[in-house]
């Protein structure tokens, strides 16, 4: 009976132990999408890599792939992979500088692929994780606490996410993801400024300007 007592103590202590860890880490979370969202717009430069160690590929191995995105409210304007995303709140302008060509559509880039796109970083774990804090590490000058969050679906094409959260000015500083396939992407951010002044056209599609350098609007 004795032994029973003490096990169930031990299998109660290392719940309550995981559930307080994981209020710990949902909180900060929600800390840091509070003070980021309540910014006027946000600029964020930032670098991506990829690796996967089953296929060779190590992180290095390529140089990383830089981009820009400027948001304010459910707005941005994103340059990723050559190319131009404009949302505006309604539609998306998916400007295509080599082709030559827009395509628009309703609505946000969404993620059924698993992917979290740069416009996400700050919302994307409000559904479908559960959370648990990470190792607290001193990276480039400065403490960048982890924060690992799992998905609640089995059969999603993430295995896990960890997000590095600047401990000082409370603003994600890194993400990384692993796929189901062993791929791990890497987002760092390498150049933050909020309260910018943008111009009101700044997150919307000049349809005009595109008809006249000769782009096709699909």
């Amino acid at each position: 009976m004795k032994k029973i007592t003490i096990l169930f103590l031990g299998i109660f202590m290392s719940i309550a132990t995981f559930s307080q860890n994981s209020e710990k880490a949902k909180s900060l979370l929600d800390e840091v999408s509070t003070k980021m969202e309540a910014y006027k717009n946000m600029y964020i430069g930032f670098s991506q890599t990829l690796s996967n160690e089953e296929a060779g590929i190590k992180e290095g191995d390529e140089p990383p792939i830089r981009g820009e995105i400027n948001l304010q409210g459910e707005k941005y304007n994103l340059n990723y992979l050559g190319n131009n995303f404009i949302y505006d709140g309604s539609k998306l302008y998916v400007i295509n500088k080599d082709e030559k060509e827009v395509s628009i559509t309703d609505g946000n880039l969404d993620g059924d692929d698993g992917f979290i796109y740069p416009s996400k970083l700050i919302t994307f774990y409000k559904e479908g994780y559960t959370f648990e804090m990470g190792k607290l590490k001193n990276m480039n000058g400065r403490k960048i606490q982890f924060v690992t969050l799992n998905p609640i679906d089995s059969d999603s094409n993430i295995i896990k996410v960890e997000l590095g959260i600047d401990a000082k000015t409370k603003h994600i500083y890194k993400l990384i993801q692993t796929g189901a396939n062993g791929a791990k992407t890497s987002f760092t951010i390498n150049k933050f400024k909020s309260n910018q002044n943008l111009s009101d056209s700044f997150f919307t599609f000049d349809k005009q300007k595109y008809e006249d350098l000769d782009y096709i609007i699909d």
